[in-house]
């Protein structure tokens, strides 16, 4: 595994919990495959925490883009306000 800083390991641990945010893009962003991403899981959370945190993903679709039910693109829930030059759009 690769040295990570403090604020890496936090935005993975953020990113792991996320239901949407599959290992794959936590592989793309920090380069840590799935395997990985456990063993830092279980190395910087409580036991109790890794332990819930691991029975919630295991066999979770959303989290491995391979389960996913769509091909390309990604989720944007129907009530996200469109965005144009960086500006929320007004109403």
């Amino acid at each position: 595994m690769k040295k990570l800083n403090g604020t890496s390991i936090d935005r993975i641990i953020e990113m792991a919990w996320e239901d949407r945010t599959t290992f794959e893009a936590i592989e793309f962003q920090f380069g840590l495959k799935e395997q990985e991403v456990i063993n830092l899981m279980r190395s910087e959370m409580k036991l109790s925490s890794f332990k819930m945190w691991r029975k919630r993903v295991q066999g979770r679709k959303t989290k491995h883009e391979k389960l996913r039910n769509f091909e390309k693109g990604r989720f944007k829930c129907s009530r996200q306000k469109s965005i144009s030059n960086n500006n929320i759009a007004k109403r």
